[in-house]
């Protein structure tokens, strides 16, 4: 198949990048043999736009875009977080090339209300939705005339390629890595950890409590000395909802423990994730495992192991054509045991 995917591309970070959903996406694609064009609507609109500046060049990255549809004639539109690309331009793609099949992939909770409003305006004008929620919690979106499916945060051997659960001797026992405030309140629950755990552990919190934050090779360094990490949302509940912090630590072998509400004991296999209910239960937790390694390290093996097994990024991507082609599902996908082809509930 022909894939033109849209998404941030973070060319002009010129290499201090963020592990990226989209650039897993796009993997998985290629590695399933599609021939994938990508389009980076942000930075396009940066390098067309007098003086780089971006906004100034909003209306050439869409004109852009249509270029490219023109003359890479893809089977598959898949459109992730884009805003610069407009419901008109998309529109316009479908009245020029009606065969094509436009898909949007969201990966942000809806606990963000802008988002929940973004994700109803791309309904309008794709022929589905991906949103990195639960699916139970996506009926918000059934009655917009677009089919909805969720989709997992996967595992890329080519990022997540470290296996901590192998090692005994790692210098960081415990990690929270955080860069966000809005719409949480989080870090009274670290910073109350960080006081009661003391010097019984070393608690690495970058991006918090005038730690500065760490990304691209640093973030990596921070992943490879870390036995466990805290994989805490900015709010907890949302069913099978979790930042990519869970794929990042799981998919390198390093202990997670996360909430209990999004009940991603449904899901993943027991004894591979720690869930805790609240600051108390996890604090006693983070003691456990602390005290016996052998306990860490075969937890976080476990979850290793199925993470690479089963929502790695060639299913993901393979999930994401066939949802949005209507091609019989060619996996027993775990993240979508409750989802028909066409993305109603079962």
């Amino acid at each position: 198949m022909r894939v033109l995917h849209i998404a941030y591309q973070q060319l002009r970070r010129y290499g201090q990048t963020r592990v990226s959903w989209a650039q897993k996406l796009t993997h998985g694609l290629i590695k399933n043999d599609h021939f994938v064009q990508g389009f980076s609507d942000r930075d396009v609109a940066a390098f067309e736009a007098p003086f780089g500046i971006r906004d100034l060049g909003k209306g050439k990255a869409n004109r852009r875009l249509l270029e490219t549809v023109a003359a890479f004639d893809p089977d598959l539109i898949i459109a992730g977080h884009c805003d610069i690309i407009t419901n008109e331009t998309l529109k316009t793609i479908k009245q020029r090339h009606p065969h094509v099949v436009i898909a949007h992939c969201n990966n942000d909770p809806l606990f963000v209300p802008d988002n929940v409003t973004r994700i109803k305006h791309r309904a309008a004008v794709v022929d589905a939705i991906f949103v990195s929620t639960g699916r139970r919690e996506l009926t918000i979106f059934e009655d917009l005339g677009v089919r909805v499916y969720h989709m997992p945060n996967p595992v890329d051997p080519a990022y997540e390629s470290l296996n901590n659960s192998l090692r005994s001797d790692l210098p960081i026992d415990l990690l929270f890595c955080s860069n966000s405030n809005d719409f949480t309140e989080r870090l009274k629950m670290v910073k109350s950890l960080k006081d009661e755990l003391g010097d019984e552990l070393n608690f690495k919190t970058y991006g918090s409590f005038g730690d500065p934050p760490v990304w691209g090779r640093d973030y990596d360094r921070a992943l490879a000395e870390s036995k466990m990490g805290l994989n805490l949302n900015r709010q907890e509940g949302d069913y099978w909802y979790s930042s990519a912090r869970m794929a990042q630590l799981a998919g390198n072998g390093i202990l997670q423990f996360t909430h209990s509400g999004p009940r991603f004991d449904e899901l993943l296999p027991a004894e591979s994730v720690v869930y805790f209910d609240d600051h108390d239960d996890l604090l006693a937790k983070i003691r456990e495992f602390h005290l016996d390694d052998a306990k860490r390290q075969a937890w976080a093996a476990r979850a290793r192991d199925f993470f690479h097994q089963e929502i790695n990024n060639t299913l993901y991507a393979q999930y994401i054509l066939e949802a949005a082609l209507q091609i019989p599902f060619s996996h027993d996908y775990v993240w979508a045991q409750d989802i028909n082809l066409d993305g109603t509930l079962k």
